[in-house]
């Protein structure tokens, strides 16, 4: 495989899909594949399936292999699992798949994943500054890169907004379960980034998920001081950026590695010194 593709795979509630991303243009390099989520989607059942999807491609030892998880991930660990089962909570998911899949891998949050593809390829190429990445949809996912560093773990579609988890009215699942017409959606799409905006001030708020489809109908409505724009990766979000963020962090550890072995000689050298001066 070559040396410019990494592999992406994103777990969602009903489907895993997997793809090879080309990093030059962050275009798939062959078709995606999808696999239902098992159920019951226990860590088990899912690792097996992820392993199915990283086998489908073929990969190298070398090749960089992102996953995207619907939870929060601290070094490797789930700490949350919204719509995956409870079990999911503590495991650590990059063991649990390099034991699958034979390979090590790169794991992170699926709102993450989505933020940093439209950092790296989509909407927010080429731009500095804070970048605030939503998608809209059963709930609100949330991401933020900073100067091209991702923050990661954000669970801002949480944040309490007149008295209510932002999600309950911001999300777009809350149109059918408030039965707000898009006026009425808007009006709570307002407080939401607002607040965002007092707290954080971003630069570029973009946003994804299924509803930015219809962006013409509510995203000219809403008045801020950032400008706020739709996602275009749409559903290929959180595979390109998974792999993306797969060859970010090799990139980083070869670094450290060389830094490392750098350090290791001139340690050496020094007590190779010392060693001739005690003589």
């Amino acid at each position: 495989m070559s040396k410019h593709i990494a592999i992406g795979v994103d777990i969602g509630g009903s489907g895993i899909k997997a793809a090879p991303v080309n990093l030059k243009t962050g275009e798939f390099a062959d078709e995606r594949y999808r696999i239902p989520t098992p159920q019951p989607s226990t860590p088990e059942a899912v690792g097996k399936t992820v392993a199915k999807c990283i086998a489908r491609f073929e990969p190298s030892r070398k090749t960089p292999i992102g996953v995207a998880f619907p939870g929060v991930i601290q070094h490797g660990v789930v700490m949350t699992a919204a719509n995956v089962e409870d079990s999911w909570v503590g495991v650590n998911l990059r063991e649990l798949i390099r034991d699958y899949a034979g390979h090590d891998v790169h794991v992170l949050n699926d709102a993450d994943a989505a933020g940093f593809g439209e950092y790296r390829y989509g909407a927010a190429h080429g731009r500095d500054g804070s970048i605030f990445m939503t998608t809209l949809g059963t709930g609100i996912g949330t991401a933020m890169i900073v100067d091209g560093v991702l923050v990661p773990n954000l669970e801002l579609g949480h944040l309490i907004i007149d008295g209510h988890d932002a999600e309950e009215y911001a999300a777009e699942s809350a149109r059918d379960r408030h039965n707000l017409d898009w006026d009425g959606w808007i009006v709570e799409l307002q407080k939401y980034y607002s607040e965002i905006e007092r707290l954080f001030w971003p630069d570029l708020i973009i946003v994804g998920g299924g509803v930015s489809k219809k962006h013409h109908m509510f995203l000219p409505k809403l008045t801020l001081r950032a400008p706020i724009m739709p996602a275009e990766l749409l559903n290929g979000a959180g595979i390109v950026g998974a792999a993306a963020a797969a060859h970010a962090e090799a990139v980083k550890e070869k670094a450290r590695a060389k830094e490392h072995a750098k350090q290791a000689e001139r340690t050496a050298k020094k007590a190779a010194k010392r060693a001739e001066k005690s003589r």
